[in-house]
């Protein structure tokens, strides 16, 4: 396999592999349900190389690393807006980009109608939508989340998207429902943490609620309120699932690691975060930790795993993986309170950490020591997790401001980007462009002087 767009971590520079995918053309079967609206002309093609797709929630490493180059540094509601597209109803879910396709989820109908939308990347208009599964009564959930919030994965020929307790389910390429199941829990404030594909299974964390919360309404076929699930991406069938043996909620993305040649799936959780066998599902390594409702998702790097612990007081935790059962006073390396992110994931480069709380506070710290290298006030309140492209780190907040700070141990802006619209989704990298999804529009961002 070719190996090109190095990337640097942890002080050493690997390179991205080429990821193997697909590229998703219509059939026929769906019907464009509403249009682009174009703002500047798209020229030429979508460039077929490495570091062109974003398959999946925080990237093609799942740490929010792009391989793309010459991206926009300035934008506006009106600069370098290549094109934007109305998105109807609701969803949080980010965009996941595939050669010149860009999937996202939605709830539509008062969100009975939970929908996997696809959009032509070149041109903003709608290729497939697929009405993936209708619910009655959806119920109620946390006023800042969604019931379209998990991120669909890009693997192969299929896409996969999950709805929380809603359902989750395989398309293939061309939008046709391969399968569906429903895994029954309360998931308490809602659909929220992502689905990963690890080898030929879909590793789900449902985290969930003993009872309704929001509402009175009673789900059939719970008989465990959190575990964790592994089901065959070729069929939906389960291949393996560990109840959760104590704790309480939690809606963190899984994420996939190797230590010693040996992979693992690090899931946090209510009070303890535990990393799993993929193959059986046994647990590995659990660390115990006091924190719920947990969303940032690990990142991974410099011999350890970085994690959150969510509400009332987040605190950041540096855990070396290379343990058995409970490494709670053994691998714990380093711990951060103050300035701890209760939704934004953290970025790792290099040997700095990045991290911004909820609250605006951005901080640069030693990846092995967590001592702090800087910190700073951006405006504004932040779920959005960052990214890094270019040689730049993109902190989005929620009302469509993006601060592109330069990486290193002195703390440096470079712009300041505003389109002043809701912004709770992460934004998505591919190619040339920034991929922005707001409370009701899809913008593709580019620097229109560089093409």
């Amino acid at each position: 396999m070719r190996l090109t767009h190095k990337t640097a971590v942890c002080g050493k520079v690997w390179p991205l592999l080429a990821l193997t995918g697909f590229c998703l053309h219509g059939d026929g079967r769906s019907h464009v349900i509403w249009g682009a609206e174009p703002v500047a002309a798209v020229t030429g093609s979508v460039r077929d190389r490495v570091g062109d797709d974003w398959p999946q929630f925080r990237g093609p490493d799942g740490q929010g690393h792009a391989a793309s180059r010459g991206l926009p540094l300035k934008w506006s509601k009106r600069k370098h807006i290549a094109w934007k597209v109305r998105i109807p109803g609701q969803g949080w879910s980010s965009p996941v980009v595939r050669q010149n396709q860009i999937w996202l989820t939605t709830a539509v109908d008062s969100n009975r109608s939970l929908r996997a939308v696809c959009v032509d990347r070149r041109t903003g208009r709608l290729l497939h939508d697929v009405g993936v599964f209708r619910i009655n009564v959806p119920g109620g959930i946390h006023p800042k989340n969604s019931h379209a919030s998990p991120t669909p994965v890009l693997v192969d020929d299929h896409v996969f998207v999950h709805f929380g307790a809603h359902g989750t389910a395989c398309l293939s390429r061309n939008g046709r429902i391969v399968w569906k199941t429903r895994l029954p829990y309360y998931h308490h404030h809602g659909p929220a943490g992502s689905p990963v594909v690890v080898d030929g299974l879909l590793v789900v964390a449902c985290d969930g609620f003993t009872e309704p919360f929001y509402d009175q309404v009673v789900r059939s076929g719970i008989s465990e309120h959190q575990f964790v699930v592994a089901l065959d991406r070729r069929s939906g069938q389960i291949g393996w699932k560990r109840p959760r043996i104590d704790g309480r909620h939690s809606y963190a993305t899984p994420l996939t690691i190797v230590v010693n040649g040996k992979t693992q799936i690090v899931s946090p959780g209510g009070d303890r975060v535990v990393a799993y066998d993929p193959e059986t599902g046994d647990e590995i390594w659990w660390c115990r930790y006091t924190g719920y409702s947990i969303v940032p998702r690990p990142v991974f790097g410099c011999g350890m795993v970085f994690v959150c612990t969510g509400y009332d007081i987040p605190t950041l935790v540096a855990i070396r993986p290379d343990g058995q059962g409970d490494v709670t006073d053994t691998h714990v390396e380093w711990s951060l309170r103050k300035g701890a992110p209760l939704s934004p994931s953290p970025l790792l480069i290099d040997d700095e950490l990045y991290i911004v709380n909820d609250k605006g506070i951005a901080c640069c710290l030693d990846a092995k020591t967590g001592e702090k290298h800087w910190r700073r006030r951006l405006n504004g309140n932040f779920s959005a997790s960052p990214v890094f492209a270019d040689g730049r780190i993109y902190f989005q907040n929620e009302i469509g401001t993006t601060y592109v700070v330069a990486p290193g141990t002195r703390f440096r802006k470079l712009a300041t980007n505003r389109l002043g619209k809701q912004t709770l989704a992460s934004m998505a990298i591919a190619g040339n462009s920034i991929f922005i999804r707001t409370d009701r529009d899809l913008y593709r961002i580019e620097d229109r002087d560089a093409s």
